[in-house]
């Protein structure tokens, strides 16, 4: 009789199980995130002044109510190929200022241009920002070598953005992201004057209600033409022959200044 009782618990326990909902992974949404520009190859000439790159996307599958209700929410970003990154600290020695301290980040972009519906810290948690590590704030900046203790790698890391959003390299366009018809949309990145050569990458992510949902990315040459391809390719496959034209390009420019403005 005991033996009965037990089979029939362990019968119901997995009628239960077997009955019971199937949670979906996070982000398992109906709605699909396709993206397109109109190029897939910038050309860098010798009077590029910077250039801003169009993006279209639709929102497939997308809930009309939650639409009207402003629930969906785009973000768009431009990432530049990745190296290697480092910061110096200086500080005054003796009267004279001298790099003190430094710390090399692991491959972070060259450059960074994002473009949202809205301010990102809005759309979701910061936590999901940092995971994804979507927007300059969250990017994910990671020291190589010995840092010590790491008690100062926050300043590093605040001096490293600090410098490329001044130099103009990382960028941020809350509202760059615009709805032009019920789902679909168009965004607008900028590509620096001194964009690196490079694939990069368009990455396109939409949240729902403050939720992850999709995401798409698509490449983007960046290639120097003319003159300016020449040298860069002189640069990296011959250094030493670079250099020593260098050498001699400067002092024919040199000795040609003093002939043209010498004083007889």
């Amino acid at each position: 009789m005991r033996t009965r009782t037990v089979i029939a618990s362990l019968l119901f326990c997995v009628a239960g199980l077997l009955a019971a909902p199937v949670l979906g992974e996070p982000g398992d949404f109906t709605e699909k995130l396709d993206i397109g520009i109109s190029t897939d190859e910038i050309a860098i000439t010798s009077d590029f002044r910077g250039a801003d790159l169009t993006i279209f996307g639709a929102i497939d599958g997308f809930d009309q109510n939650l639409l009207a209700q402003g629930k969906y929410n785009i973000v768009v970003a431009l990432e530049g190929p990745k190296d290697n990154a480092t910061v110096r600290k200086k500080e005054r020695v003796f009267g004279i200022w001298i790099n003190t301290k430094s710390m090399t980040f692991e491959l972070v972009p060259e450059s960074y241009s994002l473009s949202s519906t809205r301010d990102i810290e809005t759309i979701a948690p910061p936590g999901d920002m940092n995971n994804m590590s979507i927007g300059v704030d969250h990017m994910r900046l990671t020291p190589t070598g010995y840092i010590g203790d790491g008690s100062n790698l926050t300043e590093f890391r605040d001096a490293f953005r600090r410098a490329r959003e001044n130099s103009g390299v990382y960028q941020r366009d809350p509202g760059g992201v615009q709805f032009i018809s019920s789902s679909l949309f168009k965004a607008s990145v900028r590509l620096p004057a001194d964009v690196p050569n490079g694939v990069h990458v368009v990455r396109a992510y939409l949240f729902r209600d403050g939720m992850f949902v999709a995401a798409k990315a698509l490449p983007l040459r960046v290639v120097k033409t003319g003159i300016e391809q020449a040298i860069t390719r002189a640069a990296h496959e011959s250094p030493f022959l670079y250099g020593i034209l260098a050498v001699l390009l400067a002092v024919i420019t040199g000795w040609l200044a003093s002939v043209v403005f010498r004083r007889d």
